[in-house]
């Protein structure tokens, strides 16, 4: 007898990713973005510890990413390609056209959604974008499910040749939970294009061909038994049901039990809330009174239930629209939808932390020196840890990644014929302008827009997780690759001015940045490469440098300056606010406040 293999306790994303391994996937690729990136570090670490033989990769953004799964898949493989939500806004181009074309082999979409949000721009729904392109997407509601659902959408694309999104969230990406690994399929599919220009290279007109072809499969799709929605409580029996899907179902699941309704109160889970069968929507329009759907964010099976009169959710402001639908909520909401007069207090809002950037990062040490070069100037900045530039008022805007330099471009334009145009500083991370920021500024070359481009090069993808950048010279499992130069590329684009500082050489650098400045009011664009590793991956690597010892004289009048200008966790208010202090457990001794506080107050020990 076979000996059952043991559990292990996994996060969801890690979870995904052993799924993605058991299933056969033979290319993965991505892009970094919190909640989803573990994805694709996991794939390449269970991958290895598996000694598979398999393409793993981080692409230089989410675009290029899908288009190479998405190549693997039209060879026959079983190929995914993870990202954020927002990641997928930059790969709904080639989304929308392999939606119609449709795949050979299995092709999985996760793009990992983030209700809150907690960390990301918006918290769109990623099912909506399923519901645009017209492709099915399937919902976890816990770790074990993600896993599961994996095979579940290998066998769906392939049944049906069409790509298909697993769409987990935050709370499922991000928590952890007992899960048994499964037998790991062998690569057997050997890559095999067939050659199809009608379908793959399709010209308009065959594309309305695809189109109508796409509309009867999702038909197809909408009666497919084995993602039709579980009935949980099948003992229940009550003129009112409710309908959940995600990790609202396993919520639900929960405060019925606790709420005494599990045998009361119908419950159904959508494991495929796009196309949602229409067995099943028939079937509840049929049976039931009243029924309460619970899902993030948007209410997507309600659209489809297309009964406002006896639906309770999102479209008639029942259920919140906004922010996660958290455990305490679901039961309040189920309790007033089944009559329970149950008190269930809501969590009280905590005021939180406000972030700010590492003690030593070299990100402070560049908002320094912008604001000294250019006072008075306005501040476009883009995603990334320098985001909190904000803090150091040093960020103006911040709409996605790459605008940063299209920002710019437009205020510097907006200004055309004012009496007085302001100077204008953009910040953009070395990762963040090999994804998005090369094209805006080929076109401000060409429009020969007068701004300063400070390109922040701490020499990885610090904020979700130090994966390598194109300039890093390693793969995901620290394979050599061949690196680009950064510099070429700048002047590849056309830029007359380029130079290159260490931010930590505070005095030369604002000096760099003060010449770049003038430059940009008489002649165009310029950029200014902030080059310092980051010292939290330093760190990581052992290869911090030698400290440098800081005190704060008696000279100190507590005014206040080192803390609203530069802001470094290090240098702590004491007595009250009068006086500043060196926390000796936070400062990392960079030595770059020994140029900030006015009064001369901040100096080097001269005994360590």
């Amino acid at each position: 007898m076979q000996q059952a293999v043991a559990k292990e306790l996994m996060m969801g994303n890690e979870a995904i990713a052993r799924g993605l391994i058991e299933n056969g996937c033979a290319m993965a690729t991505a892009y970094p973005g919190t909640p989803s990136s573990e994805i694709l570090a996991a794939v390449a670490k269970t991958a290895r510890s598996l000694d598979r033989r398999m393409h793993i990769q981080w692409a230089v953004n989410e675009k290029v990413a899908f288009e190479i799964a998405y190549a693997g898949c039209q060879a026959g493989l079983r190929t995914a390609v993870s990202m954020k939500q927002v990641g997928l806004n930059v790969a709904s181009d080639p989304l929308m056209s392999a939606a119609y074309m449709g795949s050979a082999g299995g092709f999985v979409i996760v793009s990992a959604d983030d209700p809150g949000p907690h960390s990301s721009q918006t918290e769109q729904d990623s099912r909506m974008m399923a519901m645009m392109a017209k492709i099915p997407v399937l919902d976890p509601d816990s770790p074990r499910q993600a896993k599961d659902m994996v095979a579940l959408a290998y066998g769906l694309s392939e049944a049906f040749k069409t790509p298909v999104m697993l769409r987990p969230t935050t709370r499922v990406c991000h928590s952890r939970q007992d899960v048994r690994p499964g037998e790991i399929l062998p690569l057997e599919s050997k890559p095999d294009f067939k050659k199809d220009p009608l379908r793959w290279a399709a010209t308009p007109k065959f594309r309305f061909q695809l189109h109508r072809e796409l509309e009867e499969k999702l038909a197809r799709i909408a009666k497919h038994p084995d993602t039709a929605p579980l009935f949980h409580n099948p003992n229940a029996d009550a003129p009112q049901a409710v309908v959940a899907s995600g990790v609202a179902a396993a919520y639900t699941a929960e405060a019925l039990k606790n709420l005494g309704l599990w045998d009361r109160l119908p419950f159904y889970q959508v494991l495929q809330p796009f196309p949602l069968h229409t067995p099943f929507i028939e079937h509840l329009l049929n049976t039931y009174d009243k029924i309460l759907v619970l899902e993030e964010t948007t209410g997507i099976i309600e659209m489809q239930l297309a009964d406002r009169g006896r639906v309770q959710g999102k479209l008639n402001a029942v259920v919140p629209r906004v922010g996660e639908l958290l455990p305490e909520k679901a039961e309040a909401l189920l309790a007033n939808f089944a009559g329970v007069g149950v008190n269930i207090p809501e969590m009280p809002l905590v005021p939180g932390r406000r972030p700010t950037l590492c003690a030593g990062c070299p990100h402070r040490a560049s908002f320094y020196a912008i604001k000294k070069a250019a006072p008075r100037g306005i501040y476009t900045s883009d995603i990334g840890c320098y985001t909190l530039g904000l803090n150091l008022k040093a960020v103006d805007t911040v709409l996605c990644m790459g605008a940063a330099v299209s920002q710019a471009a437009g205020f510097f334009h907006a200004y055309e014929g004012a009496e007085k145009r302001p100077d204008v500083v953009a910040t953009i991370g070395d990762s963040t302008f090999f994804h998005a920021g090369v094209p805006a500024l080929i076109d401000a070359v060409v429009q020969n827009v007068g701004f300063v481009l400070a390109i922040l090069d701490n020499r990885t993808t610090a904020m979700t997780g130090s994966q390598p950048t194109p300039a890093t010279g390693k793969g995901i499992t620290g394979e050599d690759l061949a690196k680009v130069d950064l510099e070429a590329i700048v002047r590849g684009c056309g830029v007359g001015f380029l130079e290159t500082g260490d931010p930590y050489d505070t005095q030369t650098f604002i000096a760099t940045l003060k010449k770049a400045v003038a430059y940009s009011r008489d002649t165009g664009p310029a950029v200014v490469i902030a080059r310092h590793p980051c010292i939290l991956d330093l760190v990581r690597q052992g290869k911090t440098p030698e400290p440098v010892q800081i005190e704060v004289t008696e000279d100190c009048d507590g005014c206040g300056y080192c803390h609203q200008h530069f802001e470094c966790p290090g240098l702590i208010a004491v007595d009250d606010g009068g006086r500043t202090q060196v926390d000796p457990l936070v400062c990392i001794g960079c030595g770059v406040c020994l140029n900030v506080c006015p009064k001369g107050a901040i100096v080097e020990k001269k005994e360590k």
